[in-house]
């Protein structure tokens, strides 16, 4: 992805911001499938984060950092509630923000289970 970023820039000068969100989103994926996950998505006021099978000590880990998360173990997901720019009347996060977001709860509730695979 650093790569496809440096070819990009050398060829047509610094990437709009579309394109350093997609860029963006390839390297979460990569980084998600590290811990199993192959689909995180908005489903209602939820970010949505599957397969993932957590143990009980991440579980009460996640409820306590995450307030409001649901874990549906039998689906094998957790809904997490959407992070917002301020914590009360602040509007959703997007894009890179959101990616970071994930990768920081991927990081926080669940590292243990899987070293994560290099970032780019």
């Amino acid at each position: 992805i650093v790569a496809v970023r440096e070819e990009l820039r050398d060829r047509f000068g610094e990437p709009p911001r579309e394109v350093d969100n997609l860029l963006a989103v390839a390297s979460f994926r990569a980084f998600a499938r590290g811990f199993g996950v192959a689909d995180v998505g908005a489903q209602g006021k939820f970010i949505r984060f599957a397969p993932l099978e957590l143990r009980e000590s991440q579980t009460m880990r996640l409820q306590r950092l995450y307030p409001g998360s649901v874990v549906k173990q039998t689906a094998g997901l957790i809904l997490v509630p959407a992070p917002k720019e301020a914590r009360f009347g602040g509007q959703p996060l997007r894009d890179q923000e959101l990616l970071a977001w994930c990768r920081e709860l991927l990081e926080t509730v669940v590292a243990d289970l899987a070293a994560p695979a290099p970032s780019a």
